[in-house]
């Protein structure tokens, strides 16, 4: 696997991962000289990635006692989804006007990878696949202060993707409303499109509801 530019967008890639795979899992302190060994890198980049985390709300810091992971919230998850609610709605009906060939192309090359891993049950590669597959709907728009914005809230996210991802039932209904989301972007059919990613958002929301509860429990 080709390794990012820089050493801190490295830790900051297997963090995410350790987060999202469950290796780091909420409320878990966060050993910085374990992992520094782990992934043979000094202290500086880690600590740097960290206050990246730290900023998307991914993990916390208190004093004395470090960084741990954050506590999964459903206050926290209610927020970011209804600010993605407002800004990917206007994202998506200026793609939908925008949409080429070639996006509609990224788009279901994005949804065929999110099928495959669900397949493989490789939750990690899910969670990326299903990324690439929403900011491929979404790029076209061409706003990207919009898109910067998003990008964050979707990063503050992923250790709940992969709560979500853990059911069999819910990988079968993210795949089959990835299907009519695909059909609505072909027919660039754009209220259709905003609706079914906001009733996609909810189903999320809703399933999550008593996880979480039960998570932190």
């Amino acid at each position: 696997m080709q390794r990012p530019p820089t050493t801190q967008e490295f830790v900051l890639g297997e963090l995410r991962r350790s987060i999202v795979s469950g290796e780091l899992s909420p409320g878990q302190p966060i050993r910085q000289d374990s992992i520094a060994q782990g992934l043979g890198v000094s202290r500086v980049p880690l600590r740097e990635a960290l206050k990246t985390l730290e900023a998307e709300g991914q993990v916390v810091y208190q004093p004395h006692r470090g960084y741990s992971v954050a506590e999964l919230s459903l206050r926290d998850l209610l927020e970011v989804y209804r600010m993605r609610e407002l800004l990917e709605a206007e994202a998506a009906a200026v793609a939908t006007e925008r949409f080429t060939d070639t996006d509609l192309a990224r788009i279901t090359d994005a949804q065929r990878d999110v099928e495959e891993a669900a397949d493989s049950d490789d939750l990690v590669a899910m969670i990326a696949a299903n990324r690439r597959f929403h900011f491929a709907l979404l790029e076209p728009s061409g706003m990207p202060r919009l898109l910067r914005v998003v990008r964050t809230l979707w990063d503050a996210t992923d250790a709940y993707r992969a709560v979500y991802y853990n059911s069999d039932a819910n990988r079968a209904r993210v795949r089959h409303e990835h299907d009519s989301i695909v059909a609505a972007a072909q027919d660039r059919r754009a209220e259709e499109l905003i609706r079914l990613l906001d009733d996609h958002r909810r189903h999320a929301v809703d399933a999550l509801r008593g996880t979480i509860a039960s998570e932190v429990d």
